[in-house]
């Protein structure tokens, strides 16, 4: 009898010592039940072995799911506990239900009471998270059945291409990754989506008004400042690669120079607005991809003319106070360019982030594999740094595929101004050039006084350039005492003479001091037109390099054949031989030993003067990237030339629109018709016609002018060949890149078709061919005298 009211009053003193405890759990439950129960009903396609709380795993995000699966996991538990209390309470153990009493007190009812409202508070904030899930992919449902569940081709003539588009997608969207990227789930819509949204195949889809893109807004102008610390830059150059501390200590070694110019600069050009660009460089030929061959010979005598260049060209743009972005990686390209993810399929993520963009061959390679279809959208922004230049009949794909002019390079079917020279070699391109050293006049007092008259380098850091020099050598050993500068591991390199004092490879500044003290510096012929001959003469030496005969070109010797350009080598150094000249620069034949023996005895006799050309000092270079940044624009569309009706302005003089300069046979554009816009300006233009197989470089250059490219639209017209005087018994026009020409055999004047083979190269016998030339400013040959 004991024994059972004790049982039964240890019973009624749990039930009634732990009220709240067990009110405050089963309120937390039934909360967490009804937070699940809320979004129970928006899951659809339960197992029936599921949990009523559980929630399928595709239907939700990684995390969301698996978050979820253990909420449900923790409510199963704690029903199953709840399921057993309730069957404890009637039962007649009584240790159990002392045991749990036991439990119950070490719980602190407020901090259980918290617990509860952090994890009610937890669960409608993942109940905000799965209706943003569910909502996503209700719409994504939407946008596969499209409108009223269909989503039919359309058929517009303004979009020929899109059913065939249609077709590849269906067959190919898994082939990259970057479809997904764009939302395509291999359904039509989301097919038809892409191609009208992404690429433009297809016409734009009525349903999808809602979602198109909202017009970008114009970003103010800023006004470009010059900076003259070019700390920030060595720093954004980054370490690792050996050509990069190359270029670094380049930068580091002329900083007081760029500083100095870009303060005269800025003083000539203090009432002329600058537009700050956005500008990235990707040097390819320096990326993991390409190879990069140039690091590892930095420390081995390989070619630095390169490296020298883009370390100038950086250096150009930080001073010129442009936003400046470097890649030497296919993984920085992607990133600064915003590329999606995947093969490279698809168009850039929304507009490109840079006015320009510089690059060489390698790197033009890697946009075409990386880009897609965005390259051929922004290629107008593109500039390919081209050591030995490209011709128009060799960029042109159609027709250089048609005509024999298909190389491993060119045929990018850009305007021939967007690539840019190490020499103004090619008018058809555009000069970019570097910058050589200048010497103040305590430096140029210096070398006139510690010059050893009996003293040569030679240009040649390769063993292999030395082979086969041993004729030439010996008539130079009998006068001079011979210095190279020849890399080699452990021992003399073979091919270079005993006679010879081989410094090994040297540092940059270990260079300058030879050059300052040698009277000669000479060429073997090769490498081509590099940097190191002018560095020579800006140090005060004489440059003798071989006379070439036949000229070198690419019908005629390995190391041209393949290259973009026909154009005739007539000297290791043809900028050197045509611009400088004596006494700076002799050229002479090296298979004559009389006439080399006596260049090196004319050679000792005299004195000449360090001498750099404008336009290879830091100011020269800087005068004139300035000068393209602000005015070469190849993507705003030209006016068509000539106007409607012009002909009827320009009546009333049988040489209009066109005038003769006073006392000369050239023409140039009458001040009294209209100046239509341009770059250069028309006020630049100076039409002639040259010889029968004659190109225009030569026929410009043979009158002290500059052939300009630019200018070609202006004289393409037929009172182009009335003012020349030329008798056309027909005018018709055609894609030839020796356009605008008259032949004279059949008295037809041929007109340009397409204005990509514009060009000042080329030259046939049968024509004589209208050139425009200009004028240029003293010591820069890329400028005319009004294009500042």
């Amino acid at each position: 009898m004991m024994g059972s009211d004790l049982s039964m009053m240890t019973r009624r003193c749990l039930l009634t010592y732990k009220p709240f405890r067990i009110f405050v759990v089963g309120i937390g439950f039934f909360s967490l039940c009804f937070l699940m129960t809320s979004l129970g009903g928006q899951f659809s396609a339960k197992r029936p072995s599921d949990f009523p709380f559980t929630t399928r795993a595709e239907v939700l995000g990684g995390q969301e799911s698996r978050t979820l699966r253990k909420i449900s996991n923790m409510l199963e538990v704690i029903m199953k506990r709840m399921d057993a209390l309730s069957r404890l309470s009637n039962t007649s153990e009584t240790h159990k239900l002392d045991e749990l009493a036991s439990v119950l007190d070490r719980i602190q009812p407020i901090g259980l009471v918290e617990r509860i409202q952090g994890i009610a508070q937890n669960m409608s904030d993942m109940a905000g998270r799965v209706e943003q899930i569910l909502q996503r992919t209700t719409g994504s449902k939407r946008v596969r059945q499209g409108p009223f569940g269909q989503c039919d081709i359309p058929k517009d003539p303004h979009y020929p291409d899109c059913p065939s588009k249609m077709d590849w997608m269906r067959a190919r969207w898994n082939s990259d990754p970057c479809y997904a990227f764009y939302g395509v789930d291999g359904s039509d819509c989301s097919f038809l989506i892409y191609l009208s949204e992404v690429e433009w195949f297809c016409p734009p889809l009525t349903w999808r008004n809602q979602t198109a893109t909202p017009t970008l807004k114009t970003l103010p102008r800023r006004q470009a400042s010059f900076r003259f610390d070019t700390g920030a830059l060595l720093a954004q150059l980054g370490t690792g690669k050996e050509s990069l501390i190359f270029m670094k200590r380049r930068i580091r070694r002329l900083a007081a120079q760029w500083a100095s110019a870009a303060r005269r600069l800025d003083d000539k050009l203090r009432s002329h607005w600058r537009d700050e660009k956005q500008i990235l460089v990707h040097v390819g030929f320096l990326t993991e991809e390409s190879g990069d061959v140039f690091s590892p010979k930095v420390l081995k005598g390989g070619p630095l003319g390169e490296m020298v260049q883009w370390a100038d060209i950086l250096t150009t743009f930080y001073v010129l106070g442009h936003n400046l972005k470097i890649s030497v990686s296919v993984k920085e390209l992607h990133g600064f360019l915003g590329v999606p993810p995947g093969k490279g399929s698809c168009p850039l993520n929304g507009p490109l982030p840079f006015d320009l963009i510089y690059t060489d061959y390698h790197g033009l390679q890697q946009m075409k594999q990386h880009l897609g279809l965005s390259l051929k959208k922004h290629k107008c922004h593109i500039r390919v740094i081209d050591t030995f230049g490209t011709e128009p009949a060799y960029n042109h794909e159609e027709y250089a595929t048609m005509n024999g002019y298909r190389t491993n390079w060119g045929y990018w079917n850009l305007n021939s101004q967007q690539y840019m020279t190490m020499f103004p070699h090619t008018p058809d391109n555009s000069f970019m050039g570097f910058v050589a050293e200048e010497l103040n006049d305590t430096a140029r007092l210096n070398i006139q006084k510690n010059k050893v008259n009996n003293m040569a380098v030679v240009y040649g850091k390769e063993a292999s350039m030395w082979k086969g020099k041993d004729t030439f050598l010996s008539i130079l050993h009998r006068h001079m005492e011979i210095h190279g500068t020849v890399y080699y591991d452990a021992q003399r390199p073979p091919e270079v003479p005993a006679f010879v004092k081989n410094h090994g490879l040297l540092r940059q500044h270990e260079l300058q001091h030879l050059l300052r003290q040698a009277k000669l510096f000479i060429g073997f012929g090769f490498p081509y037109e590099g940097p190191a001959p002018l560095e020579a003469i800006a140090n005060g030496c004489v440059f003798l390099q071989p006379r070439f005969s036949p000229p070198h070109s690419s019908l005629n010797h390995d190391f041209f054949r393949g290259k973009p350009t026909s154009r005739e080598v007539s000297s290791q150094h043809p900028y050197a031989e045509q611009y400088i000249g004596r006494p700076h620069v002799i050229t002479v034949d090296f298979n004559n030993s009389e006439e080399f023996d006596a260049a090196v005895r004319d050679i000792m006799k005299l004195n000449v003067e360090p001498f750099l050309p404008y336009e290879y000092t830091c100011e020269g270079m800087l005068e004139r990237i300035h000068a393209y940044i602000q005015n070469q624009d190849f993507c705003s569309p030209e006016v068509p030339f000539p106007p409607v009706n012009s002909s009827k302005v320009w009546q009333g003089s049988p040489l209009a629109p066109f005038m003769l300069l006073p006392n000369s046979s050239i023409l140039t554009w009458a001040s009294n018709i209209t100046s239509y816009t341009s770059w250069p300006p028309l006020s630049a233009l100076q039409l002639l016609a040259s010889l029968q197989g004659e190109s225009c470089v030569k026929a410009c250059q043979d009158v002290g002018l500059i052939c300009e490219p630019a200018l070609y639209r202006f004289i393409n017209i037929k009172e182009a060949f009335n003012a020349l005087d030329f008798q056309c018994a027909g005018l018709e026009s055609e894609m030839n890149h020796l356009f605008p020409a008259f032949s004279a055999e059949h008295a037809e004047c041929r007109l340009q078709q397409d204005p990509l083979l514009f060009s000042c190269a080329g030259a046939s016998i049968k024509y004589q061919r209208l050139c425009p030339c200009r004028d240029f400013r003293d010591g820069q040959v890329a400028l005319c005298s009004d294009c500042l």
